[in-house]
Parts: C-alpha cells; structure tokens; sequence
C-alpha cells in the first residue's frame, strides 16, 4: 500500500431552518445536494406543506428533519441556539448557516461548494463569507410564484451593509461557536482566519406581493429581538400588514436594478448598504423619480 493513503472527502453540512417554506424547500436541499452539502432540517412548526415536500429528499441529501417548537412567536435567537447545539454535536467537517430562499455557490462556477470548501480547509483557513446578490420581483414582472422562479426572476442588487456580512460557513470547532449575537450573519469563535475570497450567495425573499404578505403578516418576534431591531424592514412590514396598513411594498423597476446574466457575471460593485424596501431606498428612490419626472 505504500504512501497512498487517502484522506476521506470533506463532509458539509448545511443548518437549514424553515418556518412555511414550502416553496423553496425542495429545490434548496436539491441544490445542496448538487453541491456535496448535506442538509439537517430544523422545522421552526411550519403549517404548510414544508415538512412534507422536504421528506421526500431523505436519504437524499436530507439528513434528518428534527421539529423546534414555536411557542407562538418567531425566536431566531432560539434557531441560532439549536444549530450551534447541532455544529458541536454532529458529525461533519464544515457547516453552514443557511435559510430556505438562498442559493449558495463557490466563487466560481463549474466547482461545487464541498470542493471549494475543501480548497479553503487546504488552505489553512476556516471561515468563509458569502457575498449576498438579492432577487426582487419588478415592476415590470411582479409574480414569480411559481417553480420556475430562479428562471424567470432575473433582477438583483448586491447588498452589503457591512463587511464581512455573510459570515457563516465554518469549520468545526473544538469550542462552541457563537451565531446567535450577530443574528447569524457572523460565526465567532477563537482563531477564526477568514478565506479571502468571499463565496456567492443569490437570495430570494419573496416571490410576488401576495408572497410577501403571506410570509411575515402575523410574524410575531420575541420581545427581546424587538429591542435589538432585529428583522429590519421584515419587522416593520410584518406590523404594518398585521394592523391592516397595506402591503407597504413599493416594487422597484429593472433599471433600477441588475440583470442576471449568470452566477460568474454577478457583479459586486456599488453594493446596496440598505434593501430595496427600506425607508432609506424609499427616500432615495422618490427623490430620483421626482428628477426623473421633473426633466422630462
């Protein structure tokens, strides 16, 4: 046998909390799987078909689906909790924080993630980041609802409020890491060397309007994330759609946005430090349409 021993493949695992995703799902966990990624699922109560059509893929890709009860409110800090419960407890070399409507890719395609991923551990790293690209529905194309969304919702903005942002792909540790003080955007624990290359991430928030208000109407958040602004322009939207104020959704149109021409042509420059649908875009945008309207 000599000098060839080989070393067994790296082993992923991705995070993935659910709360109603029933529309992304089943094609996340098959994009994992394309990728070498294995999934553990942690149902937050969902009462749509989320568990169900997530089932189908156990064995293949989907480790495991384990319920996290809800307790009438949505707690992310009790998610984060749990999965940093899961990264000191399951078997696997690297995990990732990771929700339902993102698409998560390397830094160039044509290489699965498990590889890249490999290539960071080589490399004496053990952190890597995730540069967010976000897909809206338009003014021009507002309903996507539907399986076929990442064909036909071509539009995006990058989004970065601040750097690093997506700071949560990890190796395993020694010691308990630490997601739950950044809301999951940035692992922490001791001696974290981030790769230098950031990873890709295309996020889709909602699919339509209608999307929009059935996924955060009602979304209750603990008392305690209220008072550290957590959620953002989702909290704010979910109290306005609760008390009856309108769905609050002012659809940006594709000039004012990027169009998709595939995951090695997204472009990172000029970041967006605030989404579309925030006060600060909605200022910005009413001001640049008044010109607009003003020079005609």
């Amino acid at each position: 046998m000599g000098n060839d021993i080989r070393k067994r493949p790296l082993r992923v695992i991705a995070l993935l909390a659910t709360y109603n995703e029933e529309r992304f799902v089943g094609g996340c966990i098959e994009h994992l799987a394309g990728q070498g990624v294995d999934v553990h699922l942690l149902d937050n109560e969902s009462t749509d078909q989320t568990v169900a059509r997530a089932q189908a893929y156990l064995g293949c890709g989907l480790m495991d689906i384990e319920v996290l009860p809800r307790g009438g409110e949505f707690s992310l800090t009790k998610i984060l909790e749990r999965k940093q419960e899961l990264a000191a407890t399951l078997d696997a070399d690297w995990f990732m924080h990771h929700d339902a409507d993102e698409i998560r890719i390397g830094p160039r395609s044509g290489r699965r993630l498990v590889d890249a991923l490999s290539d960071v551990d080589a490399a004496g790293f053990n952190a890597v980041n995730f540069r967010e690209f976000t897909f809206v529905p338009t003014v021009e194309a507002p309903d996507h609802d539907h399986a076929r969304f990442t064909q036909t919702m071509r539009h995006y903005y990058p989004f970065l409020p601040e750097f690093p942002h997506r700071l949560n792909a990890w190796k395993r540790q020694s010691e308990p890491v630490d997601l739950a003080s950044s809301a999951g955007h940035k692992v922490a624990f001791a001696g974290l060397r981030m790769f230098p290359e950031s990873f890709r991430m295309r996020h889709y928030l909602f699919l339509s309007r209608a999307h929009a208000c059935e996924k955060y109407a009602g979304r209750t958040r603990s008392e305690a994330e209220m008072q550290q602004q957590w959620g953002g322009w989702r909290t704010t939207l979910a109290q306005r759609l609760t008390a009856g104020a309108g769905p609050a959704l002012d659809l940006p149109r594709q000039d004012e946005l990027r169009a998709y021409a595939g995951d090695d042509q997204l472009d990172a420059a000029r970041p967006l430090t605030a989404h579309v649908w925030s006060a600060t875009w909605a200022r910005r945008l009413s001001a640049a349409r008044d010109r607009t309207e003003c020079n005609e």
